[in-house]
Formats: C-alpha cells, sequence, structure tokens
C-alpha cells in the first residue's frame, strides 16, 4: 500500500499520461538542447543534454521554496491536438471563467433553488479544498519529468486537486437537484456528471498540475463532503431565506474565515482565490435573502419542466438575452469594483494600483476580493433579475 501510494503521488504516471495523450518534453524530443534556451527563460539543460526546469537552488532560492508563478517553462511538443485542446477547456472548467458564467446561467434560466444549492456546497467544498493544501503543503509533480502548462497556481502546492473537487461538487450537485425535478434519464444526467468530472480531473494530468493521488483525492473528498451536506440541503435553504441573521453571518464568517486563512512562508494565490470564492458565495447569499424577503422577481422552469425536447426556439432566444445581458451585468461590477476598491485601499495605504506586491499584502487582499466578488454575487441574484424584468425578459 505504501508503494502503491508513493507511485500516485510520483511525476512518473503524470509523465506517462502526457506522453500517452501526444505531449513531450522538447529536449526528449529532439534528443538535446540547447545551453542557450535556460538563458532565454525556457528550461535549463542537463547532463545528458535534455532540457529540464530550473529548481529552486537554480533560483537561488531555499531547497522548497517558491516565490509566486513559476517564471521558467519548459518547452513541448504537441503531437495530438485533438487531445491538447480537449484538455486545456476541460481545465478551464475549473476556473473562474466558468464559475463566473455557468452558475448564475443556472439562476438566470433554470432554477433559484438549484442554483442556491449549488452555490453553497461549490462554496463549503472550495474553502475545505484550498485550507487543505496549505496545511498538507504536499509539493506539485516535479518538472521534468512532467511538462507544466500551466504556471499561475505553481505557486500552490497540489493535495488536494480543487479543479477536482469543484467539477464533481458542481456536477453532482446539478444532478442531484434535477433529476427528481426535471424530466430526463436518470441514467443521461449520471453519465453527464461523471463525464465532466472525469474530463476536468484528467485535464489536471495532462496539464502537469496535479499528480494522481491529488485528482483521486480531491474527487474523493468532495463526494465525501456531498454525502454529509446532501441531507442539510433544504435546512439550510430555509435558514438562507428566512433568518433574519443571514446577511450578517454570510458576510462576517467569510471574512473571518479569510483573515485567519493558514500563513505560508511565500506568497501563494491560494488565500486570494478563497477570498473571491467565499466574497462571491457572500454576496449571493445575502442576494438570495433579499429576494426572498422583498419578492424580488423570480425565474419560472415552465419551459424546462415538462422535458427539454419540447424547448422553443423563443425560449432559447430568451434564455439567450437574459445570459448576455447578465454576464455583461456581472463583468462591469466586477470590473469597477476591482477600479473603486483598488484605488480607495491604494489612497488608504499608500500604494499604486499596478503595485502587484501591495495588492498580495493581507490587509489589501482579502477586502480588495472579498468586496469585489460579493458585489459580483449580489448583482448576479438582485440587479440583473430586477433589469431583465425592467427589460421584459422574465
Amino acid at each position: 500500500m505504501a508503494r502503491l501510494l508513493r507511485t500516485l503521488r510520483g511525476s512518473q504516471p503524470v509523465a506517462r499520461f502526457q506522453r500517452c495523450c501526444g505531449l513531450f518534453p522538447a529536449g526528449e524530443e529532439s534528443g538535446g538542447c540547447d545551453p542557450a534556451e535556460g538563458a532565454r527563460g525556457h528550461g535549463i539543460c542537463n547532463g545528458a543534454g535534455a532540457l529540464r526546469s530550473p529548481t529552486a537552488a537554480d533560483r537561488g532560492l531555499p531547497n522548497g521554496v517558491r516565490s509566486g508563478p513559476q517564471a521558467w517553462s519548459q518547452k513541448y511538443i504537441v503531437k495530438n491536438y485533438f487531445y491538447y485542446y480537449l484538455f486545456k477547456f476541460s481545465a478551464a472548467l475549473g476556473e473562474e471563467i466558468f464559475y463566473i458564467t455557468f452558475l448564475p446561467f443556472i439562476y438566470w434560466n433554470i432554477d433559484h433553488s438549484v442554483s442556491r444549492r449549488m452555490i453553497i456546497v461549490w462554496s463549503i467544498v472550495m474553502y475545505i479544498g484550498q485550507v487543505s493544501k496549505d496545511i498538507l503543503k504536499w509539493p506539485r509533480p516535479l518538472s521534468p519529468p512532467v511538462v507544466k502548462l500551466e504556471t499561475r497556481t505553481d505557486a500552490e502546492y497540489g493535495m488536494p486537486s480543487t479543479h477536482a473537487m469543484a467539477a464533481t461538487a458542481i456536477s453532482f450537485s446539478f444532478f442531484i437537484a434535477t433529476v427528481n425535478q426535471y424530466k430526463y434519464p436518470f441514467e443521461l444526467g449520471l453519465a453527464a456528471a461523471l463525464v465532466f468530472s472525469t474530463l476536468v480531473c484528467l485535464s489536471r494530468l495532462y496539464t502537469g498540475m496535479h499528480t494522481v493521488l491529488d485528482v483521486i483525492g480531491g474527487a474523493l473528498i468532495s463526494a465525501v463532503l456531498l454525502v454529509l451536506l446532501y441531507p442539510a440541503w433544504d435546512v439550510i435553504d430555509h435558514l438562507l431565506l428566512t433568518s433574519p441573521f443571514c446577511p450578517l453571518i454570510s458576510i462576517v464568517l467569510p471574512l473571518v474565515l479569510c483573515y485567519n486563512y493558514p500563513k505560508l512562508d511565500y506568497y501563494s494565490p491560494t488565500r486570494g482565490d478563497t477570498t473571491t470564492i467565499l466574497g462571491a458565495g457572500a454576496g449571493a447569499t445575502v442576494g438570495f435573502w433579499l429576494n426572498n424577503q422583498y419578492a424580488v422577481p423570480a425565474y419560472t422552469s415552465d419551459n424546462f419542466q415538462f422535458g427539454f425536447h419540447l424547448i422553443t426556439s423563443k425560449t432559447v432566444v430568451l434564455v439567450l438575452a437574459r445570459f448576455f445581458v447578465g454576464i455583461c451585468v456581472v463583468l462591469l461590477t466586477r470590473q469597477l469594483m476591482k477600479s473603486v476598491v483598488l484605488g480607495m485601499l491604494g489612497y488608504r495605504y499608500n500604494f499604486s494600483i499596478g503595485d502587484l506586491e501591495a495588492r498580495r499584502q493581507l490587509e489589501v487582499e482579502v477586502p480588495y476580493k472579498f468586496i469585489t466578488y460579493s458585489s459580483v454575487g449580489f448583482s448576479a441574484t438582485v440587479l440583473v433579475p430586477l433589469l431583465h424584468e425592467l427589460l421584459g425578459l422574465m
């Protein structure tokens, strides 16, 4: 068992998977490398003439210490573009661009109750996953032999894979919440959830960002959390809609968690990403409460209730119009709040908006990201529905 765990934690299985899918290190394919490549930031030649990524010692850092997103990238050759684009797209399904489009889409076009459950589950699962990374401190796969296609998240630890956790939580919470409400085959919904989560999990191996054990651990942790949360779904949902303390708790509790996030010896984007997630969840939760208290227009799902095959062209146009209007408001809100909040914090702490190091400080990063994304969550659940009603899109 110990040997199996070491194998799953190792980089070799990931490298073999990449090669099976047609992704090779450039040095391996060319039979050697030019030492000048290292000077251009592509890597360092080892004694055997193969290109390798620099170690911490190469960068002048203590062993095991990283200073942010990896500035060096290993050159690679793609021999199967189908897998390349498939897994690059699948990896994006676990990132902000997906969350900020898919979750609001469900709220605007399908069902409020489904969206509420998905957002709450997503927030809880992601917080536990992000904190677990910085507590366990398991490294990501070594490069080489692994080829890494991403740089931003390379400064994070690996176990568990939060992409795997989010994909499992979102796909299966959607399936569980809708299977008894809408008329579609159980097998179809289960297969869709499995395919979605599997593609995202495999993409983390293909991009070289996680070991096999990271991905399995993330999916299993998410599954356990879903099993534990499912019996309490209705109780949590009822409290979020009716408790007079909901807005206060929804703001204060996430802020406390963000300010007391585990501290690391170097900067990692995990705290900022966690603040983004909790902020969006907090803003959306306050929006849910206000909608219930003041009867903000609710969407109907009659067109979906009797089967997806009965959806008309008028329904499709309405759905697309809602989404286009809504996503424009969400993106505008995000951009506006980023500028306003960063400007205010820059004035308060005397730094320029372009100062990346200042923006990474706790007293700047947490309020900046929390206020920005709580505003995004609030606008998606309150302002956008009001605008939809005003434009006759309800």
